[in-house]
């Protein structure tokens, strides 16, 4: 049994579900059909289990480390990576135009995560090369795109995006890195930077940092805000590696999970001219940092997903295996004693993580696939479609894995016991790993200020619509199974109450007051999501049923009852929480500083 990847469970989202199958038929992915996916992903998990997985717990025990102004990190990463990159997988990313794969998005992110769930810490340096490169490509000129991607694409040089300040946090409209623009039109950036994930290391040639800075004059606010490419070592007109850019490494972060992902303070400009490069026009760098960053939020929830998967896998195994106690009515005292997956409160956990892990990898498909809706649909109403759909889910996609895939980690190592907290088995790492996406590309917070102050809003509503109109077609085919039928009914109830609140905190006259609760709405309305999402489940599980497949039949059995399970243990749970935002309740908004303590 692998622990890193239930390839049954992939299929079943992927083509079950999603109908991947509809999608390879396009022209855009006519190149490939389920035996080449297969093949794929069977060369993805092989690397990923011989040569990413076997030193996680190690590099997580021996990080990085800041030694004479540069950074040391164990041979096992490197060679991880340049695995990797031989492999051609650096290029999974990226269209034909680029040099790349042209993969579904929905088979990207599945390859992707088969190496997040490996080994964390080593996947953050593709994965934020990946989004380098696909902004620069997104809205850099045709001559930074010529001198700098094919390196990229090929895996050769690192990417990074530089976004915080220690000032400044998630507030960009305080940063104070400055772009002073040049005769030659190049532009000299000073300034500190923090929280730079891959920010500096021995690994590669270059590293090509993606950095928000304003330029003197602009517009106060995020207003003001450009992109420059500032690589670590200049560039010559011929491609080959120049002088040091004068970046310096200030020191490592050293966080409690992703610890063998150097995480630095890098300072611009600090003993000699850093250069950097405008990508897209002057003042418009946070909405072309945001070609990085929507993409990034899709693969943080992703991540958080399979990290969570992990856990479960590893968890499910350990419960299968480890003999302990006996039935309640058993008092034999010298009886076999039973696994541990044998006791209710232990299913209990198993099945929460099930719930959790699998809605939320349902959920995270689904966007991969609006992704490829956007690129390869016929009419134009369905790329609008699904663009509307992606833009009001993207919050729910990077919040609710953080959140509850966390909370899958935490389960299991409950279901270790004693064994689960000690550095000798890998789901205490999980845990410490998949706290860090609560953080990651915007905080839970920031989610919940976008979903309810704007996204359910944009278009006049029509985002939200789009949504409703969606979870209505589910619910109509769900509704020709009558063991669905109260799922049907409560899903749309809940979906009614999500009208309600909205409506409710439309009327508040302090904008402020109607957004105080609004982490509490993102989280309801990713438990509806996901009920949607075991709901297409649950479908797809009965049409599989019916084809009679013996073989199959825990595993469609497994799915309806973690259906049933979400519903009756879950979904409940947003009532409380949409009374209590329908209420504008300002016990929070009122407090004062003063009043946690005192004076």
């Amino acid at each position: 049994m692998s622990t890193i990847v239930n390839r049954r469970d992939l299929d079943f989202l992927m083509y079950e579900t999603h109908n991947l199958d509809e999608l390879l038929e396009r022209e855009r992915y006519s190149d490939y059909d389920k035996e080449s996916i297969d093949a794929i992903l069977d060369l993805s998990q092989s690397m990923a289990q011989d040569k990413f997985q076997p030193f996680a717990g190690y590099l997580d025990q021996n990080e990085p480390k800041y030694i004479d102004g540069k950074v040391e990190i164990i041979p096992e990463v490197k060679e991880a990576l340049n695995a990797y990159k031989e492999a051609g997988l650096f290029a999974s990313g990226y269209d034909y135009d680029m040099g790349g794969m042209q993969l579904p998005c929905v088979v990207h992110q599945s390859l992707s995560a088969i190496f997040v769930t490996a080994n964390t810490s080593v996947t953050n340096y593709i994965f934020l090369t990946q989004g380098a490169t696909n902004m620069l490509n997104a809205c850099g000129s045709d001559e930074l795109k010529a001198k700098y991607m094919p390196k990229m694409v090929a895996g050769d040089w690192y990417g990074t995006m530089c976004l915080s300040e220690p000032q400044a946090g998630s507030s960009l409209a305080d940063i104070r890195t400055k772009a002073e623009k040049l005769d030659d039109g190049s532009y000299k950036i000073t300034g500190t930077k923090m929280w730079i994930s891959g920010g500096d290391h021995e690994m590669t040639d270059n590293i090509v940092h993606m950095v928000l800075a304003k330029i003197p004059g602009a517009p106060a606010g995020v207003k003001g805000i450009s992109l420059f490419l500032v690589p670590k070592h200049r560039v010559n007109d011929d491609g080959s590696i120049g002088e040091p850019n004068n970046i310096a490494l200030a020191g490592l972060n050293h966080k409690m999970g992703h610890k063998g992902t150097t995480n630095c303070l890098l300072n611009f400009g600090e003993s000699g001219d850093s250069i950097g490069y405008l990508v897209g026009g002057e003042n418009q760098g946070l909405s072309n940092m945001f070609h990085m960053m929507k993409e990034a939020r899709v693969a943080v929830g992703m991540a958080a997903t399979v990290i969570g998967l992990g856990g479960y896998l590893y968890s499910l195994d350990y419960a299968r295996n480890r003999p302990q106690g006996r039935h309640l009515t058993n008092k034999n005292p010298e009886s076999p004693m039973v696994m541990i997956s044998e006791h209710a409160d232990v299913k209990r956990m198993l099945m929460t993580q099930k719930a959790f892990v699998e809605g939320a990898h349902s959920l995270i498909l689904y966007a991969a696939r609006l992704l490829d809706e956007q690129v390869s649909a016929e009419s134009e109403e369905e790329k609008t479609k699904a663009t509307l759909l992606l833009e009001l889910l993207t919050p729910i996609c990077k919040s609710w894995p953080s959140e509850f895939c966390l909370e899958a980690n935490k389960l299991a190592i409950q279901v270790l016991g004693g064994y689960g907290y000690t550095r000798e088995y890998p789901v205490e790492r999980y845990y410490r790993d998949n706290r860090l996406n609560h953080i990651h590309e915007g905080t839970h917070a920031i989610h919940g200020l976008d979903i309810m102050g704007r996204k359910v809003r944009m278009a006049d509503g029509a985002a939200l619509k789009a949504l409703a109109l969606e979870i209505k077609k589910t619910i109509s085919a769900a509704s020709a199974h009558d063991q669905l039928g109260r799922h049907c009914q409560d899903l749309g109830a809940a979906m009614q109450q999500v009208q309600q609140t909205l409506e409710s905190v439309s009327q508040a006259v302090d904008p402020s007051l109607a957004l105080a609760n609004a982490t509490i709405f993102l989280d309801a309305m990713g438990h509806v999501v996901i009920a949607w999402m075991w709901l297409k489940q649950a479908v797809a599980a009965l049409d599989g049923q019916a084809k009679g497949n013996a073989n199959d039949a825990a595993f469609y059995s497994g799915k309806l009852a973690a259906c049933k399970f979400f519903y009756r243990y879950e979904l409940p749970k947003v009532k409380a929480s949409f009374e209590l935002v329908s209420s504008l309740d300002d016990t929070c908004f009122n407090l004062t500083a003063e009043e946690f303590i005192g004076h």
